[in-house]
Parts: structure tokens; C-alpha cells; sequence
């Protein structure tokens, strides 16, 4: 069970994350009030009934909390979500409505709430009902959506923390975003030419099947075999089982695998805390370790740095991590003769 931490600031390689948790109020049908508890609904008398669903996002995707601006239309905007944009010192900014999004109608019992986010390169903002406070969390204590739930949720959740008293949804919001700009959807650039024989042994680590899908069918176009692990502690498991395999065959690790690629916010054990294990490991160490996240900013980049990343890679830039994956394996090759 989670619980709330206030203290120090967040440091890499704890597997810990603060969360920014808001709600969005929605409306009630009749049969979902008959199925609720009385003190579950939120209404005063002339209020149309309504239920707070919890929600949260990483506080370092988070630039700042604003009360709702004025709003200028959008032509030709791709989703009813879009609200329009606002301008925000001198920063043209896109509005989302995070209820029309999830396809729930919001009622406005008070003035919304506009959560501003970086990440992936690009300030987008969204439209929420409050904003209730920040937790510090393990990553533990996230749990992976099941099926059920990323169908509820259009797949825009990607984890589940319980509390005593509810649950919060971690919203995907790169997904979001890609899904409303095509722009900044991971992409291959087919000019670039590799050596498709090197036969390079890749170990990925992302908590979204389709990243993972999209990253193995991207480097595999550059001649590596990859492999596929869920989230952090899973790629953790899969290299100890290759320094014992090294070990019992008497082989150096590097004949297992030649670099790892992990997103930074997975379940159970994120990138900087998977990257800070592999670097203080005597036999891992020499592993290259490249972060390919929507969380690689010039204001986050230190983080990385500090649990000894040999590179980071913002998304959508897959073929820049191609080519930045297969010049580490050369290097790394070049050091251990």
C-alpha cells in the first residue's frame, strides 16, 4: 500500500517518483447512483450528482498549475478534447480536456484546474476538475494496469497505485499527445544505413507494449536481436540469469547481450534505479546503458548523468538511438581488447 512522503528532494536512482495527484469530477447516470453509497457522491442540493475519479502524473513533467486562461479556438483541430490554446509568456500552449479524452462528462461544481507539462520536447497542457496534492512513492507500489482497465481508460493508463482510502490512475499522457500530433509518434528514418549483419544483442525495458514493439522492430531494421522485458526489474532478473550463464561457461557477459535501452518511469523498478544497479555491478558494469524516455530534458538530463547512463534519448528520436546503441557496442568492443 503506498503511502505519502513529503521530505528531501527526489534523488536518481531510488526508484521512487512523485506524483501530482488531481481529479476529475464526473457526472452520475441514474443506475450508477443506485449501485453507490450516498456519502460516494458528491453533490449538494441543486448540484447534479457527481464522483471524483483520482488521477496523477509524474511531477517532473509538470511545469506548473494554473487556474484556466483565455481560450482561442483552434481551426480544423483533430479531436473534440482540444479545447483551443492559450498563451502563456509567450509560449502558444494546446488545451486538452482530460474528461472528453477519457470520454466522461465533466461537471464544473468549481473552476477547473490546468496542469502545464513538458515532456517528449513539446508544453502541452490539460484541463482538469482540482488538484489535491504531491505524493512521493516507490515505483513498487505502482502497479500495471490489467486488460480491463486500459479498455476503460481508451489504454491511457499506465499504472494503478492503491492509498487507504482510493485508488489513482497514472494517465499516459505521451500516448495522449501522439495520438493527437502523428509528429511526435516514434519514427525510423529508412536513409539511415547500418551494418544489418552485426548481429548487436539488445535488452529493452519499457512498460508499454507498443514502444516495446515499435523499439524491437526499429532496431531490428539495424541488425540487432532484441530482446523484451516488461519493466525494470524484469531486464534486472534477465541480466542476472546472463552474469550467471556467463559465469558457469566461462564466457565474458558481452556474448549475452551488448547494451540495454530502458524507459525511465516502468512498475516495479524505474530506469535510473535499473541503471544505477547495473553500473555498481562488477560484471554488469561494462554494459552500456542508454535511457530512451519522453522524461530527457535539459533540466532532467543530470539525472541520468548521476546513475552513470552512458546516453539518454528523447522520444521520438528511435533512430537516433539506433545509431547511438551500435556506436557504444563499438566503443565498448574497442576498450575491452
Amino acid at each position: 500500500m503506498a503511502t505519502e512522503s513529503t521530505d528531501i528532494l527526489l534523488e536518481a536512482g531510488t526508484n521512487e517518483l512523485e506524483i501530482v495527484e488531481f481529479y476529475l469530477e464526473e457526472e452520475l447516470k441514474e443506475e450508477d447512483q443506485v449501485e453507490l453509497n450516498q456519502e460516494d457522491i458528491q453533490h449538494e442540493k441543486g448540484q447534479i450528482p457527481s464522483r471524483k475519479g483520482y488521477y496523477g502524473v509524474n511531477v517532473a513533467k509538470v511545469l506548473e498549475i494554473i487556474r484556466k486562461p483565455d481560450i482561442t479556438e483552434m481551426p480544423e483541430t483533430s479531436h473534440p478534447s482540444v479545447l483551443g490554446a492559450f498563451n502563456l509568456r509567450s509560449r502558444i500552449i494546446p488545451l486538452l480536456d482530460l474528461c472528453i479524452w477519457l470520454k466522461k462528462k465533466r461537471v464544473e461544481n468549481e473552476p477547473p484546474k490546468i496542469i502545464v507539462t513538458e515532456f517528449n520536447q513539446v508544453t502541452s497542457a490539460f484541463m482538469v476538475s482540482g488538484v489535491t496534492r504531491i505524493h512521493r512513492i516507490s515505483w513498487e507500489d505502482v502497479e500495471a494496469p490489467n486488460k480491463y482497465v486500459s479498455a476503460l481508460s481508451s489504454d491511457s493508463i499506465t499504472g494503478v497505485v492503491k492509498f487507504d482510502d482510493r485508488i489513482v490512475f497514472i494517465l499516459d499522457l505521451e500516448r495522449i499527445v501522439s495520438e493527437l500530433n502523428p509528429d511526435m509518434r516514434l519514427r525510423f528514418d529508412d536513409n539511415v544505413e547500418f551494418d544489418g549483419n552485426a548481429g548487436y544483442k539488445a535488452l529493452i525495458a519499457d512498460d508499454s507494449p507498443l514502444i516495446r514493439e515499435m523499439i524491437r522492430d526499429m532496431l531490428g531494421q539495424a541488425g540487432f536481436r532484441v530482446e523484451k522485458t516488461n519493466n525494470g526489474r524484469e531486464c534486472w532478473e534477465r541480466l542476472k540469469e546472463y552474469k550467471r550463464l556467463a559465469a558457469v561457461d566461462n564466457r565474458p557477459i558481452t556474448d549475452y547481450v551488448q547494451v540495454i535501452v530502458s524507459d525511465i518511469e516502468m512498475p516495479m523498478m524505474d530506469g535510473h534505479h535499473l541503471t544505477k544497479k547495473i553500473k555498481e555491478d562488477p560484471v554488469l558494469h561494462v554494459l552500456p546503458v542508454i535511457l530512451f524516455s519522453s522524461l530527457i530534458t535539459e533540466k532532467l538530463r543530470h539525472r541520468g548523468e548521476t546513475v552513470g547512463a552512458d546516453d539518454q534519448v528523447s522520444k521520438p528520436e528511435i533512430t537516433y538511438l539506433a545509431q547511438k546503441a551500435a556506436s557504444l557496442i563499438l566503443e565498448r568492443q574497442k576498450a575491452l581488447r
